[in-house]
């Protein structure tokens, strides 16, 4: 998704650190400090929603599922996770691709609706290139329109196709002498009478900064300030 790059640090107003003199205690009482701090930290990153607290679904339990249905059982299981820090784009899926600035713990930095959609095509099993030449995926949302367009996978949302799980439904697509998309996000069904896909975003701000999130009858996407169009859907290869 594309908007502008925020970073804080701290709530408002903790640029001030107050410092008190601190007693000694016995060793006993600071080893249950430390104990109650230490799981209330991991109680903190559980709710988060960190990379450790969202695994992919393992082969077992997607078996016996079909290629689209991986997608879309794949997408869901990431849904809550968010960014780490929070208020940055530091997030497992740019990192799994090696994209982006680096963080910490193996995380790296980009914005990352187009980078979590390719994370879950290739962990269904869908076969494509990650790079940057002509018919690659990569973190640019528009790249899953000119993969779709270069092996006849491109479904205009105007052409009355009703979208599978595990396509993937291209927003606000500008074809000028630059193409680009505003985002895309994972179908996981097109129920009728709706004017849009149900689907999981990566990179949503619904919720919170930069999480994964649903999207219900989802025609149009808000970024930043605009309001941008379903525009189609690229296939995943039969």
């Amino acid at each position: 998704m594309s908007r502008p790059l925020v970073e804080t640090h701290g709530r408002a107003g903790s640029g001030v650190r107050i410092y008190r003199r601190r007693r000694r205690r016995p060793l006993r009482r600071l080893v249950l400090i430390g104990a109650v701090i230490a799981g209330s930290v991991a109680a903190y990153h559980g709710m988060v929603g960190t990379s450790h607290s969202f695994p992919a679904p393992n082969q077992a339990s997607l078996a016996g599922l079909s290629v689209p249905e991986r997608i879309a059982a794949i997408a869901k299981s990431q849904v809550g996770y968010t960014t780490d820090p929070s208020s940055t784009y530091c997030n497992k899926f740019s990192g799994f691709w090696g994209a982006g600035d680096s963080c910490s713990h193996g995380d790296t930095a980009e914005e990352w609706c187009a980078d979590f959609a390719a994370w879950a095509w290739r962990e269904a099993g869908v076969q494509f290139t990650y790079g940057y030449d002509p018919g690659d995926l990569n973190g640019g949302a528009v790249s899953f329109y000119e993969w779709a367009v270069a092996n006849g996978r491109w479904q205009p949302a105007t052409s009355g196709y009703e979208a599978a799980p595990g396509d993937i439904a291209v927003y606000g697509l500008s074809l000028g002498a630059v193409p680009h998309a505003a985002h895309v996000a994972i179908v996981v069904r097109d129920l009728p009478g709706e004017r849009g896909p149900d689907v999981v975003n990566g990179d949503g701000n619904q919720t919170a900064f930069s999480a994964v999130e649903t999207g219900g009858d989802q025609r149009y996407i808000t970024v930043g300030d605009k309001r941008y169009l379903l525009a189609g859907y690229a296939r995943p290869p039969a």
